[in-house]
C-alpha cells in the first residue's frame, strides 16, 4: 500500500474527503517527526511506539578503498516497537 491508496482508504473508512484524509496523514507524520527530533517517543496504544535511538560513533572501512579506515559519526535513528494488539492481529 502506498500513500495515495492509504489516503483513499482513510477517506472511505472515516467519511472524510481525500484532502482532509491527506491533511490528517501529513499532520500525524509531522507530529511524530517533531516529537522524535525532540527526543520523545510517541505511543499509540495497541498499535505501537515510535522511538528515537542513538547509534553510537564507530570505526569503519571505506568501501572504495578497503585499506582506509574511516570514522562513522553518531546518528539518531527511528525505531518502531509494535504494540500487543498489532502483534496479536498478525499472529492469527
Amino acid at each position: 500500500m502506498n500513500k495515495e491508496s492509504l489516503i483513499e482508504r482513510l477517506a472511505a473508512e472515516a467519511g472524510l474527503s481525500k484532502k482532509e484524509a491527506e491533511k490528517t496523514i501529513e499532520s500525524l507524520k509531522s507530529i511524530i517527526i517533531s516529537e522524535m527530533k525532540a527526543g520523545n517517543s510517541v505511543t499509540i496504544v495497541g498499535f505501537g511506539t515510535f522511538l528515537p535511538r542513538t547509534r553510537h560513533a564507530r570505526g569503519g572501512v571505506n568501501p572504495q578503498n578497503p585499506k582506509e579506515r574511516i570514522q562513522i559519526p553518531e546518528v539518531i535513528v527511528p525505531k518502531f516497537k509494535a504494540g500487543k494488539t498489532l502483534k496479536d492481529a498478525l499472529k492469527s
